[in-house]
């Protein structure tokens, strides 16, 4: 005879309740446990939510003190809804979003006027035709302006901001007499709502973060070092996102007014397609086929050579974009690399392989290949980050004098 093992889920109501009255304490230590890491990894996400409380507070008071209540009324909901839309963790975001916000609410709210006063001209009939026709045309324009890549990137959501506000002043000011109060209420709460957002917000930039991709990822140290290069391979859309968000900033105590964002990106792309072909020669240096030989022992030394020259290569100029310093031994390295793809491009042609196993020869000459087109992109790297260097102004770092 089979007897069911008993379990929670055939006991009954009150069992139950005893068994998740017994779970609960462990529940809340763990739950605590996971809130005080993740403050602890970032201390900033903290600060950002007490930012948040204290812009929403602020806020508030346009509802709290009669004299504000009494001159803008219930349209001070619409700071407070700027407020939750705008506040973003870096200023960075914040500023674009406000900025986004405040013109696009400016410019649509005087359109709206403006079409609301054309309409009443039409008379009483003429005037809801009027006024759907401009916001069908008005919504389909500025909608179809938002699929271009560059508006998409930056002014997304000011221009969707600007469909919002102009359908709002328009259409409703159709079942209103004061549109023109109505608009410049609007207009003067978003405007409060974004400043108040934005001054709330405005120590943490994203400036500095865009030097630490890789700190939210798992540390190198707890992973093998040859997977290190994989964070880069899904960082393109992070990279631009923060280039743009960064554009924002107009000031901060690195980075001048005109900071060249986008050579940053073009640095990335390049790395990538470095780190493209790290792939690939991790895949031949991994695979179960590769054996020792006598081919691949006489190409050992000028490979390995390669790969040291190159490794110090890509040290240097990390640490030139990050400390902002001109990579300035970066070209020996470069040099080094070259003479030892000579040295490996002569034996490649002087090999016989008349008494040779091609089988064991053509995993050893692949990875071979692969090095010798890894230097091309190093190259093309050290080129943008020179560019870069001169575009930014990067500093010469002091040489040591030796007694």
């Amino acid at each position: 005879m089979n007897i069911a093992a008993p379990n929670i889920e055939n006991a009954g109501p009150f069992t139950r309740a005893c068994g998740w009255h017994k779970l609960l304490p462990n529940k809340i230590v763990e739950m605590a446990k996971k809130i005080k890491k993740l403050g602890q990894d970032d201390p900033r996400r903290i600060i950002h939510s007490l930012k948040v409380g204290l812009a929403l507070t602020l806020v508030s008071l346009f509802y709290y003190i009669q004299p504000l209540y009494d001159r803008i009324g219930e349209n001070s909901i619409w700071a407070v809804i700027t407020v939750i839309l705008v506040f973003e963790f870096s200023v960075g975001a914040t500023l674009g979003k406000g900025l986004n916000r405040m013109l696009a609410t400016l410019s649509a709210g005087a359109l709206g006027v403006g079409v609301h006063h054309l309409a009443t001209l039409s008379g009483e009939k003429g005037e809801p035709i009027v006024l759907g026709f401009f916001v069908a045309i008005i919504a389909a324009t500025v909608t179809f302006v938002r699929f271009f890549p560059t508006m998409k990137a930056r002014y997304d959501y000011g221009l969707l901001i600007f469909i919002l506000t102009f359908s709002l002043v328009s259409v409703s000011g159709y079942r209103k007499d004061k549109v023109l109060n109505m608009a410049h209420q609007r207009v003067t709460t978003i405007i409060v709502g974004s400043f108040i957002a934005i001054v709330t917000c405005i120590c943490i930039r994203f400036g500095s973060e865009f030097f630490k991709i890789s700190e939210d990822r798992q540390p190198l140290s707890d992973i093998a070092f040859i997977q290190g290069y994989k964070s880069l391979l899904t960082s393109k859309n992070n990279e631009e996102t923060m280039a743009n968000l960064a554009r924002w900033e107009m000031w901060h105590y690195r980075f001048g007014l005109f900071h060249p964002w986008k050579q940053y990106v073009k640095v990335g792309a390049l790395t990538r397609q470095c780190t493209y072909k790290i792939e690939a020669l991790n895949n031949y240096l991994n695979s179960e086929i590769q054996t020792r030989n006598e081919f691949g022992r006489k190409i050992q030394e000028p490979s390995t050579k390669i790969c040291s020259e190159s490794g110090k290569a890509l040290r240097e100029l990390a640490s030139a974009v990050k400390k902002m310093n001109q990579p300035t031994s970066v070209n020996a390295h470069i040099e080094n690399s070259k003479t030892a793809i000579e040295n490996l491009k002569f034996m490649l042609d002087t090999y016989h392989l008349e008494d040779a196993n091609l089988q064991e020869i053509i995993p050893s000459a692949e990875v071979a290949l692969t090095l010798i087109d890894v230097v091309p992109c190093i190259v093309k790297i050290a080129d943008a980050v020179q560019e870069l260097a001169s575009l930014a102004h990067f500093k010469t770092p002091a040489t040591r004098v030796s007694p």
